[in-house]
């Protein structure tokens, strides 16, 4: 049976409470004047039931945290105060200390419930008998309870308890919640929540890099040359006329002659653009879970009662 802090089963109890937070309440010695400490904190179980009250103990012993279990207590809010049921200093003393992040388990609450059994309380009881009234709302806080009555047997029983199948119905003298002394409490109810979580899937790098290759490319290109050809005359050994021979040496014709030379350089050019962007995908996710919620048990003894809706509640 885990428990947790009231703040770490719901983080938004502060709305479910409407205005009904004891958290800095006052807590006192019941039918008595006398300051205890304050509420430190509350613990609830696994569905949500209110089990203990965290209770400073600064007034009686400093620093000292205990747990007070919600069935011995009473509340007033109009007067922000929680009255302990039979606490006494002694009492107080034997409690185990409650200091941080300490896990309340098993054995943690047989040491605390063994200080409130009845068979521990028996001597308080015929002083006080727990029983004994005190409204809710009175405004004497100081006011005494009625006269005790004869105190109760207490029946000195072997009664044990095993970890394996205890529950806190088994005791209700301590985890009881009456109506009477804490009808302003809220019944806590589960429901599915569904929300929606972005968490990275992984990522995408677009880069470049470089590849070569050996490109071939040909070009044709011009080269000029000489060619002197000798033919015969068309007229064999035609004789010339007197002074037509023009006999001389040296250079007689100059011709230049080209060609082309291939010139291969390299040049860049866009081949092809990407563009990169993201896309989103979108999907229905269903999901199923067993949720609980807490309901009134009702026992009226065959009386028609009504609730402030005007529905008829089932008894």
């Amino acid at each position: 049976m885990a428990l947790q802090k009231l703040k770490d089963f719901d983080p938004n109890y502060r709305e479910a409470l409407e205005g009904k937070d004891i958290h800095g309440f006052s807590v006192y010695a019941q039918g008595t004047d006398e300051k205890v400490g304050t509420i430190d904190d509350l613990l609830v179980d696994e569905e949500g039931t209110f089990r203990y009250l965290i209770v400073d103990l600064g007034f009686w012993i400093f620093g000292k945290k205990v747990l007070l279990p919600i069935g011995r207590t009473r509340i007033n809010f109009k007067e922000q105060r929680v009255y302990a049921l039979g606490m006494t200093k002694e009492q107080a003393e034997n409690l185990p200390e409650l200091t941080k992040d300490m896990t309340v388990d098993y054995d943690y609450e047989e040491r605390v419930r063994g200080v409130y059994r009845p068979s521990a309380m028996a001597s308080l009881e015929t002083a006080m008998p727990l029983d004994t009234p005190i409204p809710l709302d009175r405004s004497d806080s100081t006011a005494k309870p009625a006269a005790p009555t004869p105190a109760k047997a207490v029946a000195q029983t072997s009664a044990t308890y095993n970890r394996d199948t205890y529950s806190y119905q088994q005791e209700p003298s301590l985890y009881d919640l009456s109506e009477q002394d804490h009808q302003d409490l809220r019944l806590y109810q589960e429901r599915l929540v569904a929300e929606k979580r972005r968490q990275k899937t992984g990522e995408v790098s677009v880069g470049k890099h470089i590849e070569t290759e050996t490109a071939r490319v040909s070009v044709p290109v011009e080269k000029e040359r000489i060619v002197i050809e000798r033919h015969a005359p068309t007229v064999s050994r035609t004789t010339v006329a007197p002074g037509e021979a023009n006999f001389q040496s040296g250079e007689v014709a100059r011709l230049e002659t080209y060609e082309e030379t291939a010139d291969f350089h390299k040049e860049a050019f866009v081949r092809e653009e990407v563009s990169v962007r993201k896309e989103v995908d979108q999907e229905t996710v269903e999901a199923e879970g067993t949720i609980r919620r807490e309901e009134l048990d009702i026992d009226a003894h065959g009386l028609s009662i009504e609730d402030q809706t005007g529905r008829k509640l089932s008894t």
